[in-house]
Protein backbone atom coordinates (compact mmCIF):
# COMPACT_ATOMS: atom_id res chain seq x y z
CA UNK A 1 0.00 0.00 0.00
CA UNK A 2 1.38 3.36 -0.96
CA UNK A 3 1.08 6.32 1.38
CA UNK A 4 -0.93 8.31 -1.15
CA UNK A 5 -3.56 5.55 -1.11
CA UNK A 6 -3.84 5.95 2.63
CA UNK A 7 -6.29 8.32 4.29
CA UNK A 8 -6.30 10.20 7.57
CA UNK A 9 -9.36 8.17 8.56
CA UNK A 10 -7.35 4.95 8.08
CA UNK A 11 -4.49 6.27 10.21
CA UNK A 12 -6.89 7.49 12.92
CA UNK A 13 -8.63 4.11 12.95
CA UNK A 14 -5.25 2.39 13.28
CA UNK A 15 -4.15 4.65 16.16
CA UNK A 16 -7.43 4.06 17.99
CA UNK A 17 -7.27 0.28 17.47
CA UNK A 18 -3.67 0.08 18.71
CA UNK A 19 -4.40 2.22 21.78
CA UNK A 20 -7.44 0.08 22.66
CA UNK A 21 -5.45 -3.12 22.17
CA UNK A 22 -2.56 -1.82 24.31
CA UNK A 23 -4.94 -0.78 27.09
CA UNK A 24 -6.40 -4.29 27.13
CA UNK A 25 -3.00 -6.00 26.70
CA UNK A 26 -0.37 -3.97 28.58
CA UNK A 27 2.22 -6.75 28.31
CA UNK A 28 1.29 -7.87 24.80
CA UNK A 29 3.87 -8.24 22.05
CA UNK A 30 3.93 -6.75 18.58
CA UNK A 31 3.18 -10.18 17.10
CA UNK A 32 0.13 -10.56 19.34
CA UNK A 33 -1.09 -7.09 18.40
CA UNK A 34 -0.70 -7.79 14.70
CA UNK A 35 -2.54 -11.10 15.03
CA UNK A 36 -5.38 -9.45 16.93
CA UNK A 37 -5.99 -6.27 14.97
CA UNK A 38 -3.99 -6.69 11.76
CA UNK A 39 -6.80 -8.45 9.88
CA UNK A 40 -8.96 -5.32 10.23
CA UNK A 41 -6.53 -3.38 8.02
CA UNK A 42 -4.93 -3.60 4.60
CA UNK A 43 -2.38 -6.45 4.50
CA UNK A 44 0.47 -3.95 4.05
CA UNK A 45 -0.48 -2.00 7.18
CA UNK A 46 1.79 -4.00 9.51
CA UNK A 47 4.63 -1.44 9.55
CA UNK A 48 2.23 1.39 10.37
CA UNK A 49 0.61 -0.61 13.19
CA UNK A 50 4.06 -1.42 14.60
CA UNK A 51 5.02 2.25 14.45
CA UNK A 52 1.82 3.31 16.22
CA UNK A 53 2.45 0.76 18.97
CA UNK A 54 6.03 1.99 19.35
CA UNK A 55 4.88 5.61 19.67
CA UNK A 56 2.10 4.64 22.08
CA UNK A 57 4.53 2.74 24.30
CA UNK A 58 7.14 5.50 24.08
CA UNK A 59 4.63 8.16 25.13
CA UNK A 60 3.41 6.03 28.04
CA UNK A 61 7.00 5.47 29.19
CA UNK A 62 7.70 9.20 29.13
CA UNK A 63 4.57 9.97 31.13
CA UNK A 64 5.38 7.26 33.69
CA UNK A 65 8.94 8.44 34.19
CA UNK A 66 7.95 12.09 34.41
CA UNK A 67 9.76 13.18 31.26
CA UNK A 68 7.93 16.12 29.78
CA UNK A 69 6.74 15.74 26.24
CA UNK A 70 5.82 18.26 23.59
CA UNK A 71 2.27 18.11 22.33
CA UNK A 72 0.37 20.25 19.92
CA UNK A 73 1.40 21.89 16.67
CA UNK A 74 5.00 22.35 15.64
CA UNK A 75 6.57 25.38 17.23
CA UNK A 76 4.34 25.30 20.31
CA UNK A 77 6.14 26.23 23.49
CA UNK A 78 7.01 23.56 26.02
Amino acid sequence: MRYREDSEEDRTRARDAVREWRAANPDGTVAEMLAAIGPRFHPDYGPLLRAVLFRTDLRDAKVTTGISIITGPAGASR
